[in-house]
């Protein structure tokens, strides 16, 4: 919790002053106190109250002002908020190695269900963009909340030569500047900044079985992104282990290379002769961590889609400084009511119903009458 106001802290100087001012009163009280022959008559006289209800209302009267003089400082508090109106910008890879099929069926099969999945799971108000990237990055979809749009964009994904992550970031912060005034687009000037938590509320997520072979270099396009305080997250997707090539006709792209050559491009996810290209990991975690994301790894269909279910959590829902004054002024004041209402009732004016009782309990006196007067025989 921060304090806007944090000098208005000095109201809670009122809580000792009190204390001393109690302290002076009672030891004045002492030195006019009046000795009585008998300790009986001043117990009879005062309403029977024990200790601890003396001491409520003053208790509840000093924390009262405590919650005052914090509220008066005007506290902010971190709490979660959901920002339904935010876009997400999901950059898939398509590259050639998306056929390898070390993941049943095949990566690109698997990546599809788990961003179909995604999809269907947001909140109605949540924008959703899809940009895909093999050897060029383009905007497929734009931010938009319809999902049965979206959908039909992943079920049409096609393969093709290259993986240019770099581009696919610039490519999804553009998609972010066009419906987010505070972010400028990739073509403007932008001093860096290094990450601080202060960041837009939209986000880019990136999923990849490989390593940057062409266009803008990763790290590149992760200052442009910081430096518009843009969360990227990054998903390294696949096994190191290799495995065939293999898409179906509607998986493949018209490019004549990748057709006639079965175990891939030099470009994709296997080179040939069948070695096995790994994903740039470190590459992949250095784009989230200067940019305030997170880098998860998901080797098969169902880690793919735990990842991109928990994504949520931290992208739609953020913490925010909110003001929380107001509830510190209205406990303020209930502690002070109920202080006062108790102290009015507790101090009421009774009766001296010791002293009826005792009266009534007491035997009747006889009042002496004069002996009758006997006759002289």
């Amino acid at each position: 919790m921060s304090l806007t106001w944090p000098w208005a802290l000095t109201a809670l100087f009122a809580f000792p002053l009190l204390l001393a001012y109690r302290w002076w009163t009672r030891r004045r009280r002492r030195r006019e106190t009046v000795r009585v022959p008998s300790v009986a008559l001043i117990r009879a006289a005062l309403p029977g109250r024990s200790l601890w209800r003396r001491r409520i209302p003053i208790w509840l009267f000093a924390a009262g002002l405590v919650a005052l003089g914090t509220g008066a400082a005007r506290p902010q508090a971190s709490v979660p908020v959901p920002l339904n109106g935010t876009s997400i910008l999901l950059a898939m890879d398509v590259s050639a190695s998306m056929c390898s099929t070390d993941v049943s069926p095949n990566r690109l099969t698997a990546a599809q269900d788990a961003a179909r999945d995604f999809v269907e799971e947001q909140d109605d108000g949540t924008r959703i963009g899809l940009v895909t990237f093999s050897g060029i990055a383009g905007l497929l979809v734009e931010p938009t909340t319809d999902k049965k749009k979206l959908v039909e964009a992943i079920d049409s994904l096609r393969t093709a030569r290259g993986t240019a992550i770099g581009q696919a970031i610039l490519t999804s912060v553009d998609a972010i500047a066009a419906t987010n005034h505070d972010v400028p687009p990739t073509g403007v000037e932008v001093p860096p900044a290094e990450p601080t938590g202060d960041f837009v509320p939209d986000t880019v997520v990136v999923l990849t079985d490989g390593r940057n072979t062409q266009g803008v270099d990763p790290l590149t396009a992760a200052t442009e992104a910081a430096a518009r305080r843009v969360r990227v997250y990054t998903i390294g997707f696949g096994t190191t282990e290799p495995a065939t090539s293999v898409c179906t006709p509607d998986q493949i792209s018209g490019d004549a290379a990748f057709r006639g050559d079965p175990q891939g491009p030099p470009g994709g996810g296997f080179a040939r002769g069948g070695r096995f290209r790994q994903i740039d990991e470190e590459t992949l975690t250095q784009v989230a961590d200067m940019t305030g994301g997170e880098y998860y790894q998901a080797k098969d269909a169902e880690e793919l889609t735990d990842v991109l279910s928990d994504l949520p959590g931290s992208i739609v829902t953020q913490r925010e400084d909110v003001e929380v004054t107001v509830w510190f002024a209205l406990a303020g004041a209930a502690l002070l009511l109920t202080a006062l209402a108790l102290s009015a009732w507790w101090t009421r004016p009774t009766l001296p119903t010791r002293s009826l009782t005792a009266s009534a309990a007491a035997p009747p006196t006889r009042t002496p009458s004069a002996a009758p007067l006997s006759s002289a025989p």
